[in-house]
């Protein structure tokens, strides 16, 4: 069944026109207006003529520039005429004022009454005075100095003394509609309540609608409302439809953005034109270490205190260019190297509205060429000196060393040893690049196997040189420790911290291998232990560095390459694991392997 619907016009009209015509209000409130207009017209002309009284005086204290003696004058003349006075320069700025402290007064060249004065006639209005908290008649004349119009004199009394002579007459006037307007009160409130009731369940769905609540909708509103409400009701709930759907999409849209933007690794920080955070991620929140709770809308100069990034930002700002930098920053952990990109943000209009700054921190890189860099200088070097003393022995016997027989063998000897020397340095630098390239490959050929046997053929390898410096070598190690390994080349390793312990020790002292548990959860540690001259504090950290000798004559007398404990530090780390050191001078040194990091 298909509900006909009224027109909204026919619910109001007939009784809007029924009550113009029965009603007297109307020519009542005209008649009420003139006479009230009557009245304010008298005062307005006794205000402009009492203005006019001591305009003499007011303006001889203006030229004068007296402005205290204006400001007595016109609290003497206010109390005897019973008016406010005020007194207000071309620039709006009041000068004098009976009631108020004309320093504390808001400007007045905004005032009706006041540009009237201005353009050189009087002028006069009615409104509520703010400063005084009544409704006020106002008059102002103009001030001139030739056909100069310099500054305006204003009076003003309050209206209440009108509007009380109005009162009775208003009551008298309105009495007799009272009857009509009842009536009609009474025919309005049934036709109101009809119309009113729908729109106010529209508004109340529209409240809902605005506070982000668009689960409800108007369809009784339909049903029972005019024609004009339901199409309108239909109207909102299409609206409430298309927000739904548009908010849900911006929701997420910015979580989207926000998980972007929060698992960046790159720093980003957004400002606006005023060089405030905009947005900040928790990259760079924990790059500069602050709370990207706490640093929204402070200046970016506040928070990260960086000029070269300030610097960046103002460039952006002033010239719209974007900008291609690296920077350093530096503290007690040392040097962070950022490479930044600062770009500008517009808005729809293609206006500049800010700046969006990223920040890659590229540490790593730098300190990775600078070890490349040191790594082929420390290459060179140590191949230039074997090589410099196998050409230098060369020549001299091809200069005629040959000829002694004891001579050329030792020099022979020399060279065989350098040789040698340069060969195991080739070797040690191959088996870091395979130890490195297998790593990455993920190409390490790892098996399950018992540590027991690894530990026993390295110990078996170095034996013999142990003899040879009288140092006795011992295993701690459970026949039920395993691991996954590559076995060659953890062989490699422990038979390198062996080789080294032995040098660095004295005759008739011992070196231990201890492979136990370790404190974590599927963890084994392995520690190489000596009784030699130990190592000084200062040469730890670098220990694993390539061609780093902390005793550089001991370890070119034993033909160490100065790659044998980085090649260590690559090999445990290929399986997943980290090895330390802890040594002090003349109390032996202990290289722990620490494997399930």
């Amino acid at each position: 069944m298909i509900i006909k619907q009224r027109k909204l016009f026919w619910q109001i009209f007939p009784v809007s026109l029924a009550i113009i015509l029965i009603s007297i209000v109307a020519v009542s409130w005209y008649y009420s207006k003139t006479v009230d207009q009557f009245y304010l017209d008298e005062s307005t002309a006794d205000l402009v003529s009492k203005a006019n009284l001591i305009k003499s005086r007011v303006t001889e204290h203006l030229e004068h520039e007296d402005l205290e003696s204006l400001q007595a004058f016109c609290i003497e003349s206010g109390r005897a005429s019973g008016t406010r006075i005020t007194v207000i320069d071309r620039d709006g700025v009041v000068l004098a004022d009976t009631k108020e402290n004309p320093a504390v007064m808001d400007n007045h060249r905004g005032r009706p009454e006041i540009n009237k004065a201005f353009d050189g006639t009087p002028g006069s209005s009615v409104r509520f005075s703010n400063t005084l908290g009544e409704r006020l008649l106002y008059s102002a004349i103009p001030l001139t100095r030739g056909d100069e119009v310099y500054a305006v004199l204003r009076l003003s009394v309050p209206v209440t003394s009108i509007d009380s002579a109005l009162e009775s007459l208003n009551v008298k006037t309105f009495g007799g509609a009272m009857v009509a307007a009842l009536f009609a009160l009474l025919v309005t409130l049934f036709v109101s309540q009809n119309i009113s009731r729908p729109l106010e369940e529209m508004t109340k769905s529209a409240v809902k609608y605005a506070k982000g609540n668009f689960s409800g909708r108007m369809t009784m509103r339909k049903v029972t409302a005019s024609r004009e409400v339901a199409t309108l009701a239909a109207a909102m709930d299409k609206m409430a439809d298309q927000l739904d759907e548009k908010i849900n999409t911006i929701i997420n849209q910015r979580n989207q953005l926000e998980t972007v933007f929060g698992s960046m690794v790159e720093a980003v920080i957004a400002v606006d034109q005023d060089e405030r955070i905009v947005s900040i991620n928790e990259a760079a929140a924990e790059l500069f270490g602050v709370d990207r709770r706490t640093v929204q809308a402070k200046l970016v100069q506040e928070t990260i205190r960086n000029s070269a990034i300030h610097q960046q930002i103002s460039h952006v700002l002033a010239s719209e260019e974007n900008l291609e930098d690296e920077i350093v920053i530096s503290d007690t952990s040392g040097d962070t190297y950022l490479q930044t990109n600062a770009v500008s943000l517009y808005n729809g209009d293609g206006e500049i509205i800010g700046v969006l700054i990223v920040l890659n921190d590229v540490t790593r890189l730098r300190r990775l060429e600078k070890v490349r860099s040191d790594f082929v200088a420390n290459v060179s070097h140590e191949l230039r000196t074997p090589i410099t003393s196998i050409r230098g022995y060369v020549e001299t016997l091809l200069d005629g060393a040959l000829e002694d027989r004891d001579d050329a063998e030792r020099f022979l000897e020399i060279v065989l040893r350098q040789s040698e020397q340069l060969s195991e340095i080739i070797d040690d630098l191959l088996i870091l690049s395979r130890v490195e390239q297998n790593a990455q490959d993920g190409d390490m050929g790892f098996e399950m196997q018992p540590l027991l046997p690894v530990l026993e053929e390295a110990l078996q390898t170095c034996q013999h040189r142990a003899e040879q410096q009288d140092i006795s070598l011992q295993i701690d190690c459970s026949a039920e420790l395993s691991w996954r390994i590559n076995r060659t080349l953890f062989e490699q390793a422990i038979v390198n911290l062996l080789v080294n312990a032995i040098t660095y020790s004295e005759k008739n002292s011992a070196v231990k291998v201890v492979a136990e548990p370790g404190p974590g959860e599927n963890q084994i540690v392995i520690s190489v232990i000596d009784e030699g001259i130990g190592i000084a504090r200062e040469h730890l950290p670098r220990l694993f560095e390539r061609f780093y000798r902390s005793d550089k004559a001991r370890s070119r007398a034993y033909g160490g390459t100065g790659l044998g404990l980085s090649i260590v530090k690559h090999i445990v780390q290929a399986h997943k694991g980290e090895v330390k050191v802890k040594s002090k001078l003349g109390e032996g040194s202990q290289f722990i392997i620490t494997l399930g990091v």
